[in-house]
Order: C-alpha cells, then structure tokens, then sequence
C-alpha cells in the first residue's frame, strides 16, 4: 500500500469546495433563510412596511379643496398649492396615509413613534412567511408541513491506470419544516446513500466497501424558539461561520464526509452537530453561543480509499505498516465544545470576531514504531485521533460596489503535525498556526461572476520535521459564466505558491433542462509531487456526471 501525506500546503486549513453559483450557498433552513447567518453588507432586503407602501392603491390627496370636497374632482389633479397639501400636514378623509410600519399596516397595534427592535432574525430581514392578515382575524395556530429535498445521481469514473468506476451514487434527501405557532418552529431531514460501485466491483478493500455502500444518517433535526430578541435552536444542526467562497478556512465548527476529498457541494460535505445555540439581535449587533455536548467529527472513510490518504511515509527501515481502529472521544463534559461568535455591520463593514474550544473535528494520526525480528521487518502502527484545540478568528465583508472583499483569518493552537523521521515516539509535533484569506468577488458583469482568493498558513516555531513550510501560500480562482437560463459554465483553480506544479482544476458544465431537474458534466484533475496536497491524489483524476430532481 502506498502511504499519502494528509497536511501540505494548509492541510489544517484548505479544506477546499466547488459548487455552482446557484449553490455556493446552504439550502435555506426552516426559518427560510441560509443557516441563519448574520446580516452583511452584500445585501440587505428593503423593509416590509415600505415595499407594502409602495404598492397601495390609494393615492394620497392631491389638495386641501379635494380634501374636504370643496370643488368637484378633476380628470387630472393639479399640483399641490400649498405646503399643507404637500406634507399632508391636514387629518386624512378618504385616504389613510401610508403605514408607518409593518404593525400599524397589518393592525397587530396602535402606531408608535418609533418601530420596537426586530424580535428574531425573521422580522429582521422580512422573511416571515406568515401571510398577511386582515385586522379582525385571529393568528393562525400553526402552519402546514412543508416538504423540500432532492434525489440525485453521481457516475464518476478515475481515469489513470488502473482506470475504473470509482463512483456511482444514488442518494436522497429529505427535509419537513413546521411551524408551532408562537415562535416555536421544528425541522426533521435524513439523507440515504447508495454507491452502487462497492456493491459490484472489488476493486477496493472490503473494509472500504463495507463503509461505503449503504449510509443512512440524520441531516439538520432541531426545534426553533423565539423569545423577544433571542432566538435558540436546539438540536442536529449546521453552525457555519465561515465567509469565503469554495474554502473552509472559517468553517471551524461543522464537521465533514471526507471521503470524497472536498468534491462534494457544501451541503453535502458538511456533517450537522448536536448543539444548544442561542442567538441575540440588536439591530445590526448579532450574538451567538453554542455549545455541542455531543460532537460530530469528520468522516475519513477506511485506509484503501480513493482518497484515503491521510499519513506520510513510514521512516526509513520500516517496511509495514497497520492502521488501527480511530479513536473516538468518550462523551464526557471535559469533551465538549464551545464557542462565542460576535458580529456588527458599521458603516457597510460587516465583521464578526469569534472563540471557539473543541476536540478538533479533523483527526490527527498519532504513530508508533514497533520494532520487528529484524530492522526490516519493524512495523509503523497508526491511529487516527482527536485532541483539543482552541482557535480564534475573524471574518468581514465589505460590498465596494464594483465588488465584494471578504477575509478571514484563524488562529489555532493546540494542533499536532506528523515529522518524517524518529525523533518523535508519537510521530508528532505540536505548532501553533494562523491561516488567512483574502478575496475579491466581482458579480456586476453581465451573467459573469468571478472570484479570487489568496491564501497562507503560517507556523509559529516552526519545526523543520514537518513537511510544511514555515509559509504555506496559495490561490484559488473562481469563473462563472450563464448562457442564457439554462446553462451555466463554471471552472475553479487552485493552486500552491510554494509549488507551482501542485494543484486542482475543477471545470464544469450545468444545464437545468426543466423547472426542477439539472444535468452536469465535468472533469476534476489533480496533479503534483507525491507529498503535495493536491499531488497526493494525481492518480484520482476522473469525469464525472450528475443527474438531480429537486423538490
């Protein structure tokens, strides 16, 4: 078997994605918004109350006389006469004034001088998607059970020798979203795997086919309460504090299906945690506290796998090499998570700050050397393990006009990289690391959006055992091109500074031939020396199909 790095070029970082544009974010959860996030500068939908406004059919009295009937009406009003007619300063006959606000247009109250501070991100961002209601009418109860998901098809076949079918896919997903009345509102979804090709070929270990044919698993199940201006979500969940566009550097809560490297779309990658999360919003102030008593962590699939390819080279004289089983931690309060995430939008800046403790949901491969009758014949045990790490970061976003910057950054300590010699009796080393990023993306071009990103990692004291540099650097550049509704084009780059030879290039063709069915082709190419992040899988380029129903 043939023994792969799992940390070069920011292997604690670049966790790297690609979906199409109409998708780069999460599904909308039950709440109809994407996960929740807090407002930014990119976009902020108008006000209920005025968008309602603008729309009323009334017009407003044109002048004092047509007020109060003085003279009969005309085929075309005349011009206001005087300030009184234009400010409306009189009381209102036939034609009230326009709503001050989304209660005085509805008559849920009396009008007050000033609107009361949104009770829940809902009313913050007007997604509530309770229908109007008429002043004498009672509020609904509850609502019916909404229905959304899809039922898709993945075919991808690996093109280098040995060539073979390394993907045949066919999963559903399936998510209902309710809604209790009085601010109490639930979601339940599940999702079922099928990869017909572990089920027919042998071509891959049994231990990997028997961990990859059949998968059934929770999604997002959770209840939603509103009180004022709290809102808690209790429950499996998806806690996403990251900004950038195809990359996970901010991403640091939820967990991920490695197994198929980071091709997958987001909402497939990501693993939704058990989590109590209580969120406070005070006009454009946004607070968050989580705590995961019971933690998720990143599915790395069996040793044999198309991607598995986790650990370096044994040292020199070590000729096997076993893998136990992972080691999971045990479920006790000195392995739980937590974090605090604080965000504002000032000025147009929309920048949050955040902490977050945690048994880190990537594992990290503790080694050890068992000697063997002879030299040649000493083994290299591994075992995948997960150990406590803090981090602390930032994000912000800033909508220039012609573009949208965005950047983050995160600092991690706590982290263990594996050496290539014997120096370590673990195989590993701790270092201190803060990665950021930095983008551009430009969306005012007719049907055309691109994205640029550069990226570091830096190592605090670094140690020259590991295979990282001191300075990790590396791009990524995203085009997106619509031809007219139905098709859309799409490649994404990324590449290393440090080595010009190691990168990704994720082309990709979309076509959404009826209301809810789409249809894509594409090719994911890998290339780079044995050692590099996206070199380590140079003998897993592939074409690939995708055929998905959508409801």
């Amino acid at each position: 078997m043939q023994i792969r790095p799992s940390q070069s070029l920011a292997r604690l970082a670049v966790l790297l994605a690609t979906v199409p544009l109409s998708a780069q974010a999460d599904p909308a959860d039950g709440n109809g918004h994407a996960d929740r996030a807090p407002p930014t500068s990119v976009a902020r939908p108008a006000a209920p109350a005025l968008l309602l406004a603008a729309k009323a059919d009334d017009a407003l009295p044109l002048s004092r006389d047509s007020l109060f009937g003085d003279e009969p009406p005309a085929k075309a009003p005349a011009a206001p006469d005087s300030r009184e007619s234009l400010f409306g300063d009189d009381p209102p006959a036939s034609a009230p004034l326009a709503p001050a606000s989304r209660e005085s247009l509805f008559g849920d109250d009396q009008p007050r001088a000033a609107p009361a501070a949104p009770a829940s991100r809902d009313s913050l961002f007007g997604t509530d998607a309770l229908p109007p209601r008429q002043a004498a009418a009672p509020a609904p109860a509850s609502r019916p059970v909404r229905i959304s998901g899809f039922v898709d098809n993945v075919m991808a076949y690996t093109t280098p020798n040995p060539s073979h079918w390394s993907e045949a896919m066919n999963r559903a997903d399936l998510s209902a979203y309710g809604d209790l009345g009085d601010g109490i509102k639930w979601k339940l979804g599940a999702r079922v795997d099928f990869d017909a090709v572990y089920a027919m070929s042998d071509f891959y270990p049994q231990a990997v086919n028997n961990n990859q044919t059949l998968n059934v698993m929770l999604r997002e199940n959770y209840i939603d309460i509103g009180a004022g201006d709290w809102d808690f979500r209790l429950g499996r969940q998806q806690i996403i504090w990251g900004e950038m566009v195809g990359l996970l550097f901010g991403d640091v809560v939820s967990a991920k299906d490695m197994r198929h490297f980071v091709l997958p779309e987001f909402d497939i990658l990501r693993i939704p945690q058990w989590a109590a999360r209580a969120e406070y919003f005070k006009g454009d102030f946004h607070a968050e506290l989580i705590w995961i008593p019971v933690a998720s962590y990143d599915n790395i699939g069996k040793p044999g796998g198309q991607f598995y390819a986790y650990t370096l080279p044994p040292p020199a004289g070590v000729s096997n090499v076993v893998f136990l089983n992972e080691k999971i931690p045990t479920r006790n309060l000195s392995n739980t998570n937590y974090g605090l995430r604080l965000s504002v939008l000032q000025d147009g800046w929309d920048v949050a700050a955040f902490a977050y403790s945690s048994m880190s949901v990537a594992p990290t491969f503790y080694r050890q050397i068992i000697p063997g009758a002879t030299p040649a014949t000493a083994t290299a045990s591994y075992q995948a393990r997960h150990e406590r790490i803090d981090q602390y970061g930032s994000t912000v976003a800033k909508d220039l006009g012609f573009t949208v910057l965005k950047g983050e950054a995160v600092y991690t300590s706590g982290q263990k990289f594996q050496v290539t010699n014997r120096s370590s009796p673990t195989g590993l080393v701790e270092q201190n690391t803060l990665t950021w990023v930095l983008g551009l993306d430009f969306t005012k071009i007719a049907d055309t959006r691109i994205n640029a990103q550069i990226f570091q990692s830096h190592f605090f004291d670094h140690n020259p055992n590991i295979i990282e540099s001191t300075n990790e650097n590396g791009y990524s550049l995203l085009v997106n091109h619509k031809l007219g509704d139905q098709v859309e084009l799409q490649a994404l780059w990324i590449a290393s500074m440090n080595d010009s030879s190691d990168w990704m290039l994720r082309p990709r063709v979309s076509w959404q031939f009826e209301k809810n069915w789409g249809l894509a082709v594409g090719v994911d190419v890998f290339n780079g020396p044995p050692l590099g992040f996206f070199g380590r899988y140079d003998n897993s380029d592939r074409v690939y199909s995708e055929l998905r129903y959508s409801f």
